[in-house]
């Protein structure tokens, strides 16, 4: 399929090992398993869908659970095989979030979908990916979905250190010049959405929302003052950034948010 063709081909290339082992990164990450961790239990097994190099299913193996991971790209597979340490009860193997047709229904506790989201172009792949993921989880079992929005971006790429023109951008109805909302495809790589795009798409499911939370608010339009911050001002913007990070005035300046959903 041309659209996973065009994801192996950028990830081939990326450095996505890297990208949450920065400073600036580690906002997100530990965001997402401060959610994580306020909901698993003792026991819990769990599954990554899009699980890239295993920073998230390493660490909650680390911590004694059970982990299966499911990802796309052989190179990402190739680093989190290389990354597997003795003793941690972890699986990986090669697959696509719209077809968990080898594992069985309602096995997770928690269930991780925090990449498959931003490559995904169209509703019904989204809900595809969505039925899967909720059709894997326990009653009652947690799933925690990640997203891009496109409001961050179009500030920090557009206009702040404009890497990308925004007027061809609009040109090509790739943006909206009256609503800013964003249209991509596979070529483009990322699909950017907004809050409400989110709640739309989980509108039919038989879920609760427990949080939507930016997971990195407003960290990556400072990423210069945040990689250079001494241990105990990181510490305490991080402090402000947990503070704030579910507050409904702030979630648009955030690159990324996370839906955090109980199988109903």
């Amino acid at each position: 399929m041309q659209q996973n063709q065009y994801i192996i081909d950028y990830y081939n290339g990326y450095d996505e090992e890297g990208r949450l082992m920065l400073r600036h990164g580690s906002v997100e990450f530990l965001t997402t398993m401060r959610f994580i961790e306020k909901y698993i239990k003792p026991g819990d097994r769990i599954i990554e869908i899009g699980a890239a190099t295993g920073r998230y299913s390493h660490a909650l193996a680390r911590q004694g659970y059970a982990v299966d991971a499911v990802e796309l790209v052989q190179s990402h597979i190739d680093i989190f095989k290389k990354n597997t340490q003795p003793g941690e009860k972890i699986t990986i193997t090669q697959g696509n979030a719209l077809d968990l047709s080898r594992f069985v229904d309602n096995t997770y506790d928690i269930t991780l979908l925090l990449g498959p989201m931003y490559h995904l172009y169209t509703i019904e792949n989204k809900k595809q990916a969505l039925r899967e993921a909720i059709r894997v989880t326990k009653q009652d079992g947690i799933i925690i979905i990640a997203y891009c929005i496109s409001d961050a971006t179009i500030i920090l790429e557009f206009f702040v250190t404009p890497h990308f023109d925004v007027f061809e951008f609009i040109d090509k109805g790739m943006i909206d010049p009256d609503t800013f909302a964003t249209h991509s495809e596979p070529k483009d790589l990322f699909e950017l959405v907004r809050r409400e795009d989110v709640f739309d798409l989980t509108s039919d499911f038989a879920v609760t929302r427990l949080h939507y939370a930016a997971t990195d608010g407003f960290t990556n339009h400072m990423r210069e003052a945040i990689n250079n911050m001494d241990d105990s001002l990181f510490e305490m913007y991080l402090k402000y950034h947990f503070a704030t990070c579910e507050r409904e005035d702030m979630l648009g300046w955030s690159h990324h948010t996370i839906d955090v959903l109980r199988k109903d």
